[in-house]
């Protein structure tokens, strides 16, 4: 990820193509260093590809991710009568978990 954020910022200082050196230096500026292997690969996988049109691409990609908030939504329609039991179990856990520390907090 840091390779990449690195080939990032030098595609939007205005380096189209921006080579191990370039990344190893921007890296280096902030204490990182580069890890060959990775660097080598990430490299050859954007080797004159547009870094707009990846990004574009990837987030058309992204937006047909489903999120939580969809499946979370549906989950307490599905379970019905178990989805609203678990609540009141949860509480009575926590209950019995705020007991285990004998009156003896964290700051006392």
């Amino acid at each position: 990820m840091k390779h990449l954020a690195a080939y990032l910022l030098l595609s939007l200082a205005g380096n189209a193509s921006p080579s191990a050196e370039d990344i190893k230096s921007v890296l280096s500026s902030v204490g990182i260093d580069a890890d060959q292997e990775r660097l080598e690969k990430l490299i050859a996988e954007l080797q004159g590809k547009d870094i707009q049109e990846l990004i574009a691409e990837g987030s058309t990609k992204l937006a047909s991710v489903p999120s939580a908030g969809a499946g979370a939504a549906a989950a307490p329609a599905a379970g019905g009568a178990a989805a609203a039991e678990a609540p009141a179990e949860e509480k009575e856990e926590e209950k019995e978990e705020s007991d285990d520390d004998m009156g003896f907090g964290l700051f006392d």
